[in-house]
C-alpha cells in the first residue's frame, strides 16, 4: 500500500514538474530576452521549485554539501539522474553545461540552454566539439561562469561502472582552470528511468578543488578516485550497498 501511494505521489510530482517548466519559462521570458541574467534567474527559480516541491510532494529532501564555486572553474560531476543537474546548477551562480546537441532542439529547455551559454556536443564528433570549445575559451567567446561536465558522459545507475571520458582531462589541461569534483547519491532516490521516486535525502557534494596544472593522466586518476569514493560513501549513507 505504501509503495502504491508513493508511486502515485511520484507520478503527480513528475506532472507538476513538467507543467512548472513552461510556466516559469514564460513568466521570465521578457527578462531572459533582454538579459542573460534573466535566463539564469529563470533556471534558478525552476531549480528551487523542483527541490521545494520534491520535499513536500514525495518526501525527497535535497542537500548540497561542500562549497559551491563562484569563480571560473571546471566542475566535473557524477551524473545519476535529472535531479543532480537541478541541484548542481541551482548551487552555482553562472553554471553552464556541456550537453548533448539534441537537447538544444527540445522546447524551452533548448532555448534557455542556449541563452545561458551551454555548450552542445555532437557525441559522434566529441573531439571536434571539445576542441572548438577550448578555442572559444582562448578567444574569450565562451561566457564566464562555471563550466559543468559529466566525466562519464552519461547517467550512470548506482553501482554501475562506466569509464571516465578523456574530454574532462583535455578541458582541464587546455583551459588551465581549477577543477571542482562533485559526488552524489541522487540515483538511489531518483532513477534513470521509471516513475517511482524514493523518499529520503538526496545529496550532491562539492569536493575540494583540484588545482590547475596537474598532468592530465594524474588528474584523471585523482578525479575518478575522489568522485567514485565519495559517491559510494554517499550512496551507502542512503542505504545502498555498493558491491565490489
Amino acid at each position: 500500500m505504501g509503495y502504491a501511494i508513493q508511486w502515485v505521489r511520484s507520478a503527480l510530482f513528475i506532472i507538476a514538474m513538467y507543467v512548472a517548466m513552461p510556466v516559469i519559462a514564460i513568466a521570465y521570458l521578457p527578462w531572459a530576452i533582454a538579459s542573460r541574467d534573466g535566463a539564469f534567474a529563470a533556471c534558478h527559480a525552476y531549480c528551487r521549485w523542483v527541490c521545494w516541491s520534491a520535499g513536500w510532494m514525495i518526501n525527497l529532501r535535497t542537500e548540497v554539501r561542500g562549497t559551491p564555486p563562484e569563480d571560473e572553474v571546471l566542475i566535473a560531476a557524477k551524473h545519476q539522474s535529472f535531479l543532480d543537474i537541478i541541484m548542481i546548477f541551482g548551487a552555482v551562480p553562472r553554471g553552464k553545461f556541456i550537453m548533448k546537441q539534441e537537447l538544444l532542439y527540445a522546447p524551452i529547455l533548448g532555448q534557455y540552454a542556449r541563452r545561458i551559454g551551454c555548450v552542445p556536443v555532437n557525441r559522434g564528433k566529441r573531439g571536434l566539439a571539445i576542441q572548438k570549445m577550448v578555442t572559444d575559451v582562448e578567444k574569450g567567446n565562451l561566457s564566464p561562469g562555471q563550466l559543468i561536465i559529466y566525466s562519464q558522459g552519461t547517467r550512470v545507475a548506482p553501482g554501475a561502472k562506466k569509464p571516465y571520458k578523456a574530454g574532462t582531462g583535455v578541458l582541464y589541461e587546455q583551459m588551465n582552470r581549477d577543477c571542482v569534483p562533485v559526488a552524489t547519491n541522487v540515483g538511489v532516490f531518483w532513477p534513470r528511468h521509471g516513475i517511482y521516486r524514493r523518499p529520503g535525502i538526496a545529496v550532491v557534494e562539492f569536493l575540494p578543488r583540484i588545482p590547475a596544472g596537474m598532468p592530465k593522466a594524474a588528474f584523471m586518476t585523482k578525479l575518478e578516485a575522489l568522485v567514485e569514493a565519495r559517491s559510494n560513501a554517499l550512496m551507502a549513507e542512503a542505504g545502498f550497498v555498493v558491491k565490489g
